[in-house]
């Protein structure tokens, strides 16, 4: 991608990843952004499950101690990013939710869900039609596919469980309402695995916030990753 949004030398973009919390998952979107972009990617523990209170401190350490910056938060982590914009860092610019919601965006399925996120579900290998169809899309790329399974391997499958149940319990709405940054919300025109009541809870409570849809599935970082970098590095451009 060329420079084309003004100087980014100076910008500064924290990413929060989805729910196998590696990080892992960034690695086609970060070689599509400007190589001026400063990034730093957050990762949460593989082997131990911290609650959204706990994530939040591991955040509020790892952003740039000087400087504006930024924070693009995908799907798990996206009410964590309204919670740390919630306490009013002094540097955070704005905020790119990515697939998001502000509450358990799983409501009707919430009995089903809190019986099935156990370790023992999440030792199993999922089908690949599954991902397909939930994450990442028809006619997904094997290569991302193995990459997702990956970065699910590395992750122990009771922290995996706990992380849904995390989600399950959320609910960020009071949060939103105490930002007054700019948020960028995106949504993925064919997600599967959240339905437009999530973009519609958030606007409720700020009805200021600017939505985009990009076209595909779920991980749309993962799938379409120029799509996504199009219309976030003229919003980073700005700050």
């Amino acid at each position: 991608m060329t420079q084309m949004d003004g100087d980014l030398s100076t910008k500064h973009l924290v990413l929060l990843p989805g729910l196998d919390g590696t990080g892992e998952l960034f690695a086609d979107f970060l070689t599509v952004l400007p190589s001026s972009l400063a990034t730093t990617v957050v990762s949460y523990p593989t082997n131990e499950f911290l609650p959204y209170s706990e994530l939040l401190q591991l955040v509020s350490a790892a952003v740039p101690k000087a400087g504006r910056f930024l924070v693009l938060a995908e799907s798990f982590s996206t009410p964590l990013a309204m919670k740390y914009a919630a306490t009013s860092p002094a540097n955070l610019a704005a905020i790119v939710i990515c697939a998001g919601f502000v509450r358990n965006p799983f409501a009707g399925w919430s009995r089903f869900l809190k019986a099935v996120a156990k370790s023992w579900f999440f030792r199993l290998r999922p089908p690949e039609f599954v991902l397909e169809h939930f994450l990442v899309g028809k006619n997904a790329p094997p290569a991302l596919i193995q990459r997702l399974r990956q970065a699910l391997q590395l992750v122990h499958p009771e922290v995996l469980g706990s992380r849904v149940c995390e989600v399950l319990n959320c609910d960020a709405r009071n949060d939103v309402a105490r930002t007054t940054i700019p948020v960028m919300a995106l949504a993925a025109l064919h997600d599967r695995l959240l339905s437009a009541t999530c973009q519609r809870e958030i606007l409720r409570v700020r009805p200021d916030i600017g939505f985009a849809t990009v076209e595909g599935p779920h991980m749309l970082l993962q799938r379409e990753p120029q799509k996504v970098a199009k219309l976030v590095v003229p919003f980073i451009a700005k700050f």
